[in-house]
This record gives structure tokens, C-alpha cells and sequence, in this order.
């Protein structure tokens, strides 16, 4: 079997045989076969796509390049949920420790950010001590006492996605979606995921802007965990504005803190909400998502959602001083507060430009070796539908360096728009593939 021939047949609208598949994956993986290769039939796929069955064969490879987690005798049943990425998008520091408050333990392996969508990871470690490189031993051995695991995906794990997805972020081919569809489910399958709920983020804040597009990777998604005997369910959820108020890695987890607290955004509470209602309902803990809902519901106004939290923090080697008084967490030196240039209903708030004000700021990476400021960011003070009057406070930007503030100030204002009469306010959920 010759590489060549491989990307060839793919060139050419060729539907690559299982055993191709696998030659190529372990190929590029032990570095048998070069970038260029590689780029090569990576540049096929994005142009001539994959069947369900290929991007199911491409799946399995990637998630058996390295070591596959087995959680079946530390729990019934392993849950998971991946966001696509977003803006403000802080859902899983809320909706896991509601699930473990449940009685569903969750173990996730998450990453950090790159480029205007932020991550997770960046957020949990604006606290000091906190560790995110939890080996697998260490992994297991959490989920098993505390019920909750929040770190990063140890080098083991399908060591293929790793290496392709570098190779994706540099060749022009990121946007495929087989290759999205592959990366994420490889990770899942590895990590141990036997039921996951996937929040497929639609917008200008996210990687998918239109909705069919956001349609065709949650079918392929779920299409891929029944095949290989997982359940999932895709969430097409809004990102057309950020998610809560606050984008910017301490800025969102301070917001998160208010949420147990009862302070939160309605948009992000009610998010967080719908995915541990989805994922109880998946565990088996729920009946349905319905009553999920409700018990999540009920872990958060009782505190049980924040003592879980809290647990958390501290068996990763958190300082919880920083959680109980947030005001103690990272912040920028210099608050500027914007302000409405006009009266009128916000029409528009661009998701993508508030994201990448905030890395102008500092708050994210534009390469994945920069270094984060986890205490710049920007909070917005209304979101679409809303009235404001001229002179309101828009949004604040928390910031380090004066030189940002009027570049980010102009850029952001330039993601709004008004409109004289009224207008209705986004919605959360645009559909649900099961």
C-alpha cells in the first residue's frame, strides 16, 4: 500500500477502503509518512468529503493511535459533553458539577483556547494551584472518590487528532467537516465517553455560521457514536452573541460563581440547565431531559451544584479562597466602561468581534504557544432585544495595557447594530439531533 495511491483515490472521489484508512492514521502518526502527504489527502477530504462510513472507519483510527480508557467498572455509565467553541461559552464549569450533584459522575477532558473561542481549561486555571494536567491514574482515581473531573487530554489519548489537527490549523482544511466530525468523536471514544452530548455552537461566534452546516455535523456526530454503540445527542445552540455576559477567562469564571449563587445571566443559566438536563436524561438518571432539567434545577438552588464545585477546585489543588471570594481572582488594572453611541434596540451584537476583541486584550492566543492574561476580558451590559438610551453603559473592558483599550473599544463597537423598533431576542436552541 503506497500513500500516493491512497490520496490519489481521494483526489479522484474515491470512497478509501477501512484498511487505507488505518494505513494512513498509524502511517502519519509514527511519522512514517511526511506533512506533505498528509496535507495532501487532508486537502481531498475538505474538497471531495467523506461517507459516514469512512469518517466512522477515519474515527476509530485516530481514537486507537493511542491508549483507549475503559470507566466501566468506575462507572455505570460515562457521560460527556463537547462544545464546537464559542464566545462566553463557560457552560461546563455550571452543568457538570449540577450532573455530579445528581449522582452522575463526569469526568471530562478538556483543552485551552485558540483564537476567539476561549477555553475551558483557561478559565478553571485564572485559580491559583490549579492543575489541568492530571494524569490518567490520577484521572480514574478522582472520578472514582469526588465523582467530578475537570482536566486536559493527557498525551496518550488518540495522539493522531493531536498531531492532524496541528497539521489542520496550518494547511487551510480546519473547516472539513469529516475531519471536525473525526476529531471530536475520536476523543470522546478514547477518553471512555459512553454517552456524550454534544453542543454544536451556530453563529458568528463559532465555526459553523450556518445552521445546515451545524445540522450536517451533529448528524454525522451522532450518526458515528451509534455505530461504534454510544449514545449522543447534538444541541444547535446559539452564537450569534456570546453566551452570559462576561468574555474573558476569570471575567467568565467569576460569572459562573454568581450562577451558583443565583446571580446569573438568564440566557447562560438556562443553557447550563438544558445540557444537565440532556446529559441526566442520557445517564439514566433522568427519565427524560425534562426532569434532568428539574433536578439540575434543584442542585442549583439548594447549593448542592456549588459544594460540587467547590470539590472539585479543591481536588485539583485549587486555592477555594479564590472561589469564595471572587473578588480575589485576576483582574484587569484598567476598567473602561463604553458607551452607547445612540438610542435604540440592539439588533446585533457580533459574537466573533467581542471574541476577538478580548484576544486583543490578551484573553486568548493567537498562536498555541502564546501565553493568556487571565484577568482581561470584556462584559457586556445588554444583549440583542434589549433597549438602550444613549450614554448607557454598552460594555467594560477589563484591560493591562492602555494601548489596547481604544483598538478593542472601536473594534468591539463595531460587532453592534441598532434598530428603531423593537426586536426579538435570539434563541437559545435551534433544534436537537438525536
Amino acid at each position: 500500500m503506497r500513500i500516493v495511491d491512497i490520496i490519489i483515490k481521494k483526489r479522484d472521489k474515491g470512497e478509501l477502503t477501512k484498511e487505507e484508512i488505518e494505513y494512513f492514521v498509524n502511517g502519519y502518526t509514527q511519522g512514517d509518512i511526511p506533512d506533505y502527504q498528509a496535507a495532501a489527502l487532508l486537502m481531498a477530504i475538505l474538497l471531495n468529503g467523506m461517507t459516514a462510513r469512512e469518517t466512522t472507519d477515519l474515527t476509530l483510527a485516530m481514537a486507537y493511535s493511542g491508549e483507549i480508557l475503559d470507566l466501566s467498572q468506575i462507572v455505570p455509565v460515562a457521560v460527556d459533553k463537547h462544545s464546537t467553541g464559542g464566545v462566553g461559552d463557560k457552560t461546563t464549569l455550571v452543568a457538570e458539577p449540577l450532573v455530579a450533584a445528581c449522582g452522575l459522575p463526569v469526568g471530562k477532558m478538556s483543552g485551552h483556547g485558540l483564537g476567539f473561542s476561549g477555553g475551558t481549561l483557561d478559565k478553571m486555571e485564572s485559580i491559583p494551584g490549579f492543575r489541568s494536567d492530571l494524569s490518567t491514574d490520577e484521572f480514574i482515581h478522582q472520578l472514582k472518590t469526588v465523582g467530578l473531573v475537570l482536566t486536559g487530554q493527557t498525551t496518550e489519548l488518540a495522539p493522531a487528532d493531536g498531531k492532524l489537527y496541528a497539521l489542520r490549523d496550518v494547511t487551510g482544511t480546519v473547516q472539513s467537516i469529516p475531519l471536525i466530525a473525526s476529531s471530536v468523536m475520536s476523543k470522546k471514544i478514547a477518553a471512555g465517553a459512553t454517552a456524550i452530548v454534544l453542543d454544536v455552537k451556530v453563529g458568528t461566534g463559532a465555526f459553523m455560521t450556518d445552521l445546515e452546516q451545524a445540522r450536517s455535523l451533529s448528524e454525522l456526530m451522532v450518526s458515528i457514536a451509534k455505530l461504534v454503540g454510544r449514545k449522543a445527542i447534538a444541541l444547535l445552540s446559539d452564537m450569534n452573541q456570546p453566551l452570559g455576559f462576561a468574555v474573558g477567562n476569570a471575567l467568565e469564571l467569576k460569572e459562573a460563581i454568581k450562577t451558583f449563587h443565583g446571580d446569573g445571566p438568564a440566557d447562560f443559566v438556562e443553557h447550563s440547565l438544558i445540557v444537565a438536563g440532556h446529559l441526566l436524561a442520557l445517564g439514566g438518571v433522568a427519565s427524560d431531559e425534562k426532569q434532568g432539567y428539574q433536578m439540575a434545577q434543584k442542585a442549583l438552588e439548594d447549593g448542592r451544584g456549588w459544594e460540587r464545585f467547590l470539590a472539585l477546585v479543591s481536588a485539583q489543588h485549587g486555592d477555594t479562597k479564590f472561589v469564595e471570594n471572587p473578588d480575589l481572582l485576576p483582574t484587569g488594572s484598567i476598567i473602561h466602561t463604553v458607551r452607547s453611541p445612540r438610542s435604540g434596540y440592539i439588533r446585533k451584537i457580533n459574537a466573533r468581534t467581542v471574541g476577538e476583541g478580548a484576544v486583543m486584550l490578551g484573553a486568548g492566543r493567537a498562536k498555541k504557544e502564546d501565553a493568556i492574561d487571565h484577568g482581561v476580558g470584556i462584559v457586556l451590559h445588554y444583549k440583542v432585544g434589549d433597549i438602550v438610551k444613549q450614554g448607557d453603559a454598552l460594555f467594560t473592558i477589563y484591560a493591562n495595557n492602555e494601548s489596547h483599550v481604544q483598538q478593542v473599544q472601536d473594534y468591539v463597537l463595531n460587532g453592534y447594530c441598532w434598530s428603531n423598533t423593537p426586536v426579538e431576542s435570539l434563541p437559545l436552541i435551534y433544534g436537537i439531533v438525536k
